[in-house]
């Protein structure tokens, strides 16, 4: 593969339809890619456009009710660059649609959407403060369909995003502290009713001006599958919610770290739901465990950097925590797709698209809010 370019960042403002229809333009190249990446996968599957735009609209009702705003957002996306609605629902929906049209034809889920999550909590950190980061592990291709996505708002906090282009958000933190990541989860409940896309609620998590309602969103909103999302804000709290469709199962940070890879760990979530997705991601099982144990071996005196250290780690690969491009059982080119280092105390996110062949990290600004300017 040729030296990844770094992540384009796209600045937006206004109401929501202008601010789509900012970003589509700016993005639209990328989110093409995005479009095709997702349909082409889908026709591997059996599913042409009409049958992908049928998956897509059923969502659309129940996006609509949670979120009209964002719905508008997207449709000013889809303006802006060019394509249709359907297109950008695609994108904002396709972990579910991929899944639903896998689970029509009876095939299993061997493409997962992996990635290791941490949190340094002030006690740990050298210089007292919160750092969050995630390896996102996905099709290699999106190395080439990412994005920086600036929100400037006028109704909350500013915000600023890791995401797939066209996408509403994946990873980030706004101007009031609050910041997110979020991993892949399986369990025997999944995909019993539709819920809302995950796109759209870490994207409302982000738009929290206090954490309790981060909190909220994550936790109360209803899903068509499984998902892990870790929650952290600039004065030193962090919480990882494992999320079943329908309940969520809380974790807290041991030792002043909290480290989530993608199997549950709950004991409370383990005793009424089967875990389904190891079969996958068998690798999960050490993944986190490698990252927990370096940074526990500097605490105290950790930063930016050995977060980046930890997540670079090689130990299995190419199965390990920061994954080289391979091709999976299907043959799709999976990989570490980007690392993300967030501070938010300093409004800093540094991002290294494919960290396993690239180590050079580009630096995207949030102006913060004087209190978190003050934790800085």
């Amino acid at each position: 593969m040729t030296e990844p370019s770094p992540f384009p960042l796209v600045v937006v403002s206004g109401e929501p339809f202008e601010r789509g229809r900012q970003y589509g333009a700016a993005a639209s190249d990328r989110i093409a890619r995005s479009v095709d990446l997702y349909s082409g996968q889908l026709e591997d599957l059996g599913c042409g456009w009409a049958e992908v735009r049928r998956l897509v609209d059923g969502f659309v009702p129940t996006m609509e009710s949670y979120a009209p705003d964002l719905v508008e957002e997207m449709r000013g996306i889809a303006e802006g660059a060019g394509c249709e609605f359907a297109a950008v629902a695609l994108v904002n929906a396709r972990t579910e649609v991929l899944q639903l049209a896998r689970r029509k034809i009876g095939l299993p889920d061997d493409d997962a959407d992996g990635c290791t999550g941490a949190v340094i909590l002030p006690k740990a950190s050298a210089d007292g403060v919160i750092i969050h980061g995630q390896n996102w592990d996905w099709r290699a291709e999106c190395a080439d369909t990412g994005i920086v996505l600036q929100i400037r708002r006028e109704d909350g906090p500013d915000l600023l995003t890791f995401t797939e282009a066209g996408g509403l958000a994946r990873n980030g933190f706004n101007a009031a502290g609050v910041a997110i990541t979020a991993n892949y989860l399986e369990s025997d409940r999944d995909y019993r009713a539709l819920g809302i896309p995950l796109p759209l609620i870490r994207r409302r998590a982000l738009e929290s001006q206090h954490f309790a309602h981060a909190i909220r969103a994550v936790a109360t909103t209803p899903k068509s599958g499984s998902n892990n999302m870790m929650l952290s804000h600039v004065d030193g709290f962090a919480i990882d919610l494992e999320c079943a469709p329908d309940e969520a199962f809380a974790l807290y940070p041991e030792q002043d770290l909290l480290v989530h890879a993608n199997h549950w760990v709950s004991p409370v979530a383990l005793a009424k739901l089967k875990e389904v997705g190891i079969s996958s991601t068998p690798d999960s099982y050490y993944r986190d465990v490698r990252v927990r144990e370096a940074l526990a071996a500097r605490h105290g005196k950790l930063g930016r950097e050995d977060l980046k250290a930890a997540l670079s780690d090689d130990f299995g690969t190419p199965y390990a925590v920061c994954r080289p491009p391979q091709p999976n059982a299907r043959g799709n080119l999976s990989a570490t797709v980007a690392m993300v280092i967030m501070q938010p105390s300093a409004g800093i996110m540094e991002i290294a698209p494919l960290p396993a062949l690239n180590r050079s990290f580009t630096t995207y600004k949030l102006e913060m809010t004087p209190r978190c300017r003050d934790a800085a």
